[in-house]
This record gives structure tokens, C-alpha cells and sequence, in this order.
């Protein structure tokens, strides 16, 4: 599969561009039909231009190494922090009451 050249061109060409923008990406799924599946970290996770960041550094990379790729989808999940904060606020909230 071509999963090891997604990786790859994650690691040499994506990955140190988002680096330098305090950003990062995880590999989260390659499906069957062709769609690669990522994450942004840091900075590009809640980044105003991260859709532009997927369609115009991602995907493009990723599909003129792979033309198999049929498209780049984010997936997007709240962070252990975030969450952690979340729940600090609406216990001290509630214990206001």
C-alpha cells in the first residue's frame, strides 16, 4: 500500500513547513478509496487558514507524490487539555450556584 509514501512525504516535506508556523499533523487513517485522513496539532489546529493550510500544502503535496490519493480530510478532536479546562470552568460554574 501506499500508506509508507504518505508518511513519508508527511515527514520530509509537510510536516517542517507546519513546523515552522508552530503547527504539526498526525497520519490518522488511509482508507481503501483513496482518502487520507490527518489531524493538525498546534498552531494549525486552531488556525483561522488551516483549511487552506489541508487543500494547499496538504493535499496538494500529498497527491502529486500518490495520485491515488482521492482527497485529505481533517479530522478534528478536542485535546486532553481542553478538556481538562473545560470541565475547571463549568465546576467552578456550578459550585457559583
Amino acid at each position: 500500500m501506499y500508506e509508507q509514501r504518505i508518511i513519508e512525504i508527511i515527514n520530509e516535506r509537510i510536516r517542517p513547513a507546519l513546523q515552522a508556523h508552530q503547527g504539526n499533523i498526525e497520519l490518522v487513517e488511509v482508507s481503501g478509496e483513496g482518502i487520507v485522513k490527518v489531524r493538525l496539532t498546534g498552531a494549525c489546529a486552531t488556525c483561522p487558514g488551516a483549511q487552506q493550510t489541508l487543500a494547499g500544502v496538504v493535499e496538494t503535496e500529498l497527491r502529486q507524490a500518490c495520485p491515488e490519493i482521492t482527497g485529505v480530510t481533517a479530522v478534528y478532536q478536542a485535546s486532553d487539555e481542553l478538556i481538562t479546562q473545560a470541565l475547571r470552568l463549568l465546576r467552578k460554574d456550578k459550585n457559583v450556584q
